[in-house]
């Protein structure tokens, strides 16, 4: 059932949210073996049901969210629950105030009932990066559901709560998303603050949603939306209004088809998959054009040498004095070594290393300062293609779910996951993914992506082909 109708049905007292709670709660137990929540709140969800119960019978609005099961991904704060980022460095580390995403969330009604895995501070695009092991995909469990948000993206294609939590630096929403059949929405940056939000990659994170339906994501994303004053990179305007009413033929649309994102290394039955969902979008009246955004090509070595750089800095503050448990030895230095190799996953010990090479003295001009270089030039390429056209389509990954450990020995390879995905995160572009269809039984999706501050565009084009293609089963 979609949070839009769980909030109506709590909030006119047809029905209770301690009733919709208890049942996101068992679903959550019965699918445990999914590895998706790695910490149940039912203390705190039953005493938030019993509240906004209350309200509801004393004629108050809980609000646009009452009653309404959600999880968080283990990196947004929510005060007094743990906050792991699923690594052992921050084993036991519980945090001290509310991210403020979660926080509005919460003051519409929304209810947190857990918290959700994910790929290690978010660097994964499986969710096999977990100090406490990865999550399956619901639909088949011998595959993986994508990452990093990835136990966020599986409790919602589980039917275990219907909007999910999660963050995207280069993919990470919408990439799961595509992989387990959902909608997901990276909004313009800023337009979400990153208060709360343990940093990766700062100029590019972004918190957003994972739902069944355009419509929750809209609701969703409007809620948190916002200038926050513990965020100086907030958008200070309101994010514009849409509705499903907008679903209007889309004559005078543009779509372009960047000519980059269709040729070698995208399994021919996922873009012909795409091309069947962008054929329908054309059907009520949107012109497709083709453009040619030739940056496109360097968009996975370029995000991947300036998130690691970036990544390098903000995890400094993981070594053991200040965070997390600590590894003593006769030096400071070897104390830092050893608790960081000790709690540090591989892949996290990767990138810092990459990162730090980039920065380093004699090698930045050569990297870290060519990729930003090569960044502008892609915002500039982006913007110019959406003076031509309302949104850009292409596949958001280039396959379906791929098996647990297929891709584990070969970072390369599980990076080029992210090829779609990473561009409009390095630009700030809003993007979202919506289904349009499925192979062998696993979900294919389209990813939009939009002007700068027209999230409303993507929901209306996803909206569109939604209808079209139909809602996603639970598994």
């Amino acid at each position: 059932m979609d949070a839009v109708v769980i909030a109506h049905a709590v909030s006119s007292g047809t029905r209770s949210a301690t009733d919709v709670v208890e049942a996101a709660l068992a679903r959550a137990e019965k699918n445990a073996h999914l590895g998706a929540i790695t910490h149940l709140q039912h203390d705190h969800a039953r005493e938030r049901a019993r509240c906004i119960d209350e309200a509801v019978a004393s004629g108050k609005s809980p609000g646009r969210l009452s009653g309404v099961p959600i999880v968080v991904k283990d990196n947004i704060a929510q005060s007094g629950q743990p906050l792991g980022c699923a690594s052992k460095m921050l084993d036991g580390y519980v945090a001290p105030r509310t991210a403020t995403a979660l926080d509005r969330l919460e003051k519409e009604g929304a209810i947190v009932i857990g918290r959700t895995n994910m790929d290690e501070f978010g660097m994964g695009s499986s969710g096999e990066n977990s100090a406490l092991g990865p999550t399956r995909h619901p639909w088949n469990t011998d595959h993986v559901p994508g990452g990093s948000s990835s136990g966020s993206a599986a409790a919602v294609a589980a039917g275990i709560v219907p909007i999910a939590l999660g963050s995207d630096t280069g993919g990470s929403i919408r990439q799961p998303a595509a992989l387990c059949g959902l909608v997901g929405i990276k909004p313009t940056y800023g337009r979400i603050s990153r208060s709360g939000l343990v940093a990766f990659g700062s100029s590019l994170d972004q918190i957003g949603p994972l739902t069944r339906s355009v419509r929750d994501a809209a609701v969703a994303t409007r809620i948190m939306a916002g200038a926050d004053p513990l965020d100086s990179t907030t958008l200070p305007e309101e994010m514009p209004t849409w509705s499903p009413a907008a679903r209007t033929p889309l004559d005078g649309i543009t779509i372009g088809m960047p000519i980059q994102c269709w040729g070698e290394g995208t399994d021919p039955a996922v873009s012909s998959t795409v091309r069947e969902g962008i054929a329908i979008l054309e059907a009520r009246g949107a012109t497709v054009i083709d453009v040619d955004i030739p940056s496109l090509e360097a968009g996975i070595p370029t995000y991947y040498l300036l998130t690691s750089a970036e990544a390098s800095s903000n995890l400094c503050r993981f070594d053991g004095i200040r965070f997390g448990p600590r590894v003593d030895t006769e030096s400071l230095l070897d104390t830092y070594i050893k608790t960081r190799s000790e709690h540090l996953g591989p892949e996290v010990q990767r990138r810092i290393l990459l990162g730090t090479f980039a920065l380093s003295e004699g090698y930045a001009d050569a990297y870290y300062n060519r990729a930003n270089a090569v960044r502008s030039r892609m915002r500039s390429e982006i913007d110019r293609a959406l003076h031509s056209a309302h949104a850009l389509v292409m596949p958001t990954t280039p396959s379906t779910a791929f098996k647990l450990g297929e891709k584990t020995a070969d970072p390369l390879q599980m990076y080029l996951s992210d090829i779609f995905t990473t561009p409009p995160s390095l630009t700030g572009h809003p993007a979202i993914n919506v289904p349009v269809g499925h192979l062998d039984g696993l979900p294919v999706g389209m990813q939009l992506v939009g002007r700068r501050r027209d999230e409303a565009t993507l929901f209306q084009l996803a909206s569109v082909a939604e209808k079209h293609v139909g809602s996603t089963p639970t598994p």
